[in-house]
């Protein structure tokens, strides 16, 4: 078992056999849909029991031939259904796994980041702020460490913790850093036995599920009413019940639009799984949907605009600037270092005033190059214990650490935070302060991150003053660190801006530093406003500032939170990317809280609705392309749905209203079932989209997904189709073309008019030159395998016969297929007339603006 002495964690084959014999660290409840739950959910659609009951009534009438067919088709649309729902399923509950809580272990003697589900009995895992913990323990090592376990207790006050302190499952570390032995994973952890669940990723009421709930209803009403009056009406006039309500089956299966929220699903599962696959993790679907209206991006400076990788710039002292950036770690002659001694002093403290095994990049620059010019030296004191911790504070932004020797009569006090934090606490006279806030602003002028150190004595004792500001503190120096540019971000910004988003910077460095890294970004920063500057301003004035400014410095946690809704009451979309357990409530009222994925805390993570798995910023202008896309081609793929049902119902209500045979029955509304399902599911989402999504202006909140002209769009490409099968089919008849005949010519220009429409619904084309290209392989292998089913279907005998159709010869099969393509005229002229509505109608928006 692992002990303090000498920790060096599970061995990872040990590991692994406790892993499968015990199990993951899970709580047992289950939240994965089997196979049976999904075939359930199919059983009960309303489109599989209207194909049973049409099966039903084949029986009745005596055609069992008609109904094992029509069984079949059941079996095929079932299976097609349920694959589709795995997939969708799948890609949730990988998203799911990705979004688990992590874990810090020690394992033979490595740190290794694992999930959570992977922890196992007496592993050694390392907590810090932020962190879930995700198993029962006990604490071997604690700095200051407090945890929140509101989720356990429902007292929301943090509990401080000791060593050989018990640490929950589920519970959040608020504050410091520990060491845990793992003692109960999964169910044996208190929260397994009180049974909650940790994670749930669902989705939620959206704008857009609303909007999509809205449309489904009317059109089942409209739907059910058509159905009852077709029945009526065929039962008035030929007197035949059953044929009556095989009638009304018929239509409703055709009009019901038991796609659209499976559409809607798919698309945003599909969008969540490509988004992972540029490494960003979408926890909340609705994300996705909310992303094309962002209008506002917050940001912060490091690691999200910058590399994230400190390292010391500049060390200065009494005015006395040396820049260590190009110093050799070592003289090549005497194996000393190149730091003059003068400096060493300012390193050594800044290295006491830091963790004993850092996660802040800053403290690790100073480790490092400690490591690299005080070795060797009386600077460094692997031998001293540290005594007590001065943690950062939104009002004080330095932190302090007390170390002992177990010698001396005094101990030995380090200090390190912000120039004028620092400055405050050593009472330094006016005359000095305001030489250290000049030199300060020179290296932050640089783009450098500036630090004090101060250090003080103080007589060895067993209690200490509860606050810094009783140390005696002796200002030593500023230390100024580079966190370079990240190569990507001036190009990004760029797109932002041409794509109508503001992408503001909220960071708590200094205001010269937060202005010169703006304007290496390509940051709006003719203005900087400081946290202490909007403190206590009225809500007009902050609404004033957060209009006009784009660079907000020495900003404090709490308010990164009224920035946000000040936007949001402007009536803004705001995407705020944070990492910290201060940035959750930001994170959380903004439209879409973003963490980053390797540097931020799980609290962060828990309250994102995305996650970047890698720190990049040029991530996130993808997410926001992404977004678009994905409503883009939602938006056709509905478009598209709603015209291919309106020759359906032609087809259902004409020929009664005319007194024509019927040309439709269950088994042709099946088959189109096949063809309409993957149209729209598969080929509209694989659509790559216009190629200048990211030169518009982002979406309108109160813009719906289907405008009254999109609806229109509809009616009308559905419309044209619809004229020319009836049409087709009563001239046939018309001119004693045999019934099966005229039917079967009319379901080839039904299903090729149906094909054609994809090419220009998939955008918004009016070129024929463009039709054609930018096809995925995925639109030609469903438009191919259409037309060989449908060539099948038309022309073998005995697959023909079951959907009663009459074999046309070669001619005949041309010349109707011929039919529904020349639609494309008529589809292509109505694409024109919508484009031009649309350009107009932005016209008068802007005119108006």
């Amino acid at each position: 078992m692992p002990t303090t002495d000498s920790p060096t964690g599970l061995d990872p084959a040990l590991a692994a056999q406790r892993l499968r014999e015990e199990g993951p660290n899970e709580l047992g409840i289950s939240q994965r849909r089997t196979l049976r739950d999904m075939a359930w959910d199919v059983v009960t659609e309303p489109m599989f029991l209207l194909l049973l009951g049409a099966g039903a009534i084949y029986l009745a009438m005596g055609d069992a031939h008609e109904a094992m067919i029509l069984l079949g088709f059941v079996v095929i649309i079932m299976a097609i259904t349920v694959l589709q729902e795995r997939r969708t399923d799948n890609a949730l509950n990988a998203l799911r796994d990705l979004s688990s809580p992590r874990a810090l272990a020690l394992r033979g003697g490595t740190m290794v980041r694992i999930a959570g589900r992977d922890v196992v009995r007496e592993d050694l895992l390392m907590i810090a702020e932020g962190d879930r913990i995700p198993a029962d323990g006990t604490l071997l090592q604690a700095h200051e460490l407090a945890t929140n376990e509101s989720m356990l207790t429902g007292e929301s006050e943090p509990v401080a913790k000791q060593m050989t302190d018990k640490v929950f499952a589920g519970t959040l570390v608020v504050s410091g850093q520990g060491q845990l032995l793992v003692a109960a994973v999964g169910r044996h952890t208190e929260l397994g036995r009180i049974g909650q669940s940790l994670d749930t990723i669902a989705l939620q009421a959206s704008p857009l599920r609303e909007e999509m709930a809205r449309l489904t209803h009317r059109l089942v009403l409209i739907g059910l009413s058509l159905c009852a009056l077709l029945v009526a009406l065929l039962w008035a006039l030929r007197g035949d019940g059953l044929q009556a309500v095989l009638a009304g089956i018929t239509l409703a299966m055709g009009v019901l639009p038991q796609e659209l929220p499976v559409i809607m699903i798919v698309f945003l599962a599909l969008a969540a799984r490509r988004l992972a696959a540029q490494q960003v993790l979408t926890r909340r679907l609705n994300a996705i949907e909310t992303l094309g209206q962002t209008t506002v991006l917050c940001v912060d400076k490091t690691g999200t605009l910058t590399q994230n990788r400190m390292a010391v710039a500049a060390l200065c002292i009494a005015g006395e600037e040396l820049d260590v950036r190009d110093l050799p770690a070592k003289v090549a002659k005497t194996g000393g270092t190149a730091l003059p001694e003068s400096f060493h002093e300012l390193l050594e403290y800044a290295v006491l005033a830091s963790e004993i095994e850092p996660h802040d990049p800053m403290e690790q620059a100073f480790h490092r190059m400690a490591a690299d010019h005080l070795v060797g030296t009386d600077h460094l004191h692997p031998a001293w214990s540290l005594a007590r911790e001065y943690e950062l504070s939104p009002q004080l932004l330095a932190m302090s650490h007390l170390w002992r020797d177990g010698t001396s009569a005094h101990d030995t006090v380090a200090t390190k935070g912000a120039p004028e934090a620092v400055a405050d606490l050593c009472h330094l006279p006016e005359a000095e302060r305001a030489a250290v806030s000049a030199q300060a602003a020179r290296l932050a002028d640089r783009g450098l991150r500036v630090l004090g150190v101060a250090k003080a004595r103080h007589r060895a004792q067993d209690t200490w003053p509860d606050i810094q500001h009783d140390f005696e503190l002796e200002w030593l120096g500023l230390v100024a660190l580079a966190d370079p540019l990240r190569p990507e971000v001036p190009q990004a910004i760029a797109q932002c801006r041409q794509a109508g988003i503001r992408v503001v910077m909220i960071t708590g460095d200094h205001p010269r530093t937060a202005r010169a890294i703006a304007a290496q970004a390509g940051i709006a920063h003719d203005s900087v406003v400081t946290g202490d500057e909007l403190a206590g301003l009225p809500p007009e004035v902050l609404a004033d500032k957060v209009r006009q400014v784009s660079v907000f410095a020495r900003i404090k946690p709490h308010q990164k939170l009224a920035l946000v809704e000040a936007l949001k009451a402007q009536g803004e979309v705001v995407a705020m990317t944070g990492d910290g357990v201060n940035d959750a409530p930001a994170l959380k009222a903004a439209h879409i809280g973003i963490a980053m994925g390797q540097r931020g805390t799980d609290v962060a993570r828990e309250a994102a609705a995305l996650v970047l798995l890698h720190d990049d910023f040029a991530a996130i202008v993808q997410a926001i392309h992404r977004g678009r896309q994905t409503f883009a081609n939602l938006r056709q793929a509905m478009v598209y749905t709603l015209a291919v049902h309106i020759p359906i119902v032609g087809l259902a209500v004409m020929p009664v209203l005319f007194g024509l045979p019927l040309v439709l029955a269950p088994l042709h509304i099946a088959f189109l079932e096949l063809v309409i399902d993957p149209a729209c599911s598969i080929v509209f989402e694989a659509e790559e989209g216009a190629r200048n999504l990211m030169d518009q202006p982002p979406r309108k909140m109160d813009e719906p997904l289907l405008s009254r002209r999109h609806i229109l769009l509809s009616l009308v490409q559905g419309s044209a189709v619809t004229i020319a099968v009836v049409g087709l089919y009563a001239w046939l008849l018309g001119n004693a073309a045999h019934a099966g005949v005229a039917s079967t010519a009319a379901f080839v220009v039904l299903v090729t008019a149906n094909a054609a429409l994809i090419l220009p619904s998939r955008s918004n084309q009016t070129r024929w030159r463009s039709l054609g290209t930018g096809l995925t392989p995925v639109s030609l292998w469903v438009l191919g395998g259409t037309l060989a089913a449908l060539t099948a279907i038309t022309t073998v005998p005995w697959l023909a016969e079951p959907f009663k159709f009459s074999p046309l010869s070669p001619m005949q099969w041309l010349a109707a297929s011929a039919a529904g393509l020349a639609l494309m005229v008529v589809f292509m002229a109505n694409q024109r007339w919508f484009v031009t509505l649309q350009r107009q109608r932005k016209h008068i928006d802007m005119a108006r603006h």
